[in-house]
């Protein structure tokens, strides 16, 4: 694979709440590019704490 077949996308989320679990919901647009079976690096960067709203 060579650098220019990558692709990097940058998501601003809320983490959303599914029973006791905390998710993140992507957006439907990225459906075509997030196909089962691919490999993705995932960074989470906080950015504001719960609460501090």
């Amino acid at each position: 694979m060579t650098e220019k077949s990558l692709k990097s996308f940058t998501i601003t989320k809320r983490i959303a709440k599914h029973g006791n679990q905390a998710i993140i919901v992507l957006p439907s647009l990225l459906k075509n590019e997030l196909k089962p079976k691919t490999i993705v690096k995932l960074t989470i960067d906080i950015i504001r704490e719960a609460g501090d709203e």
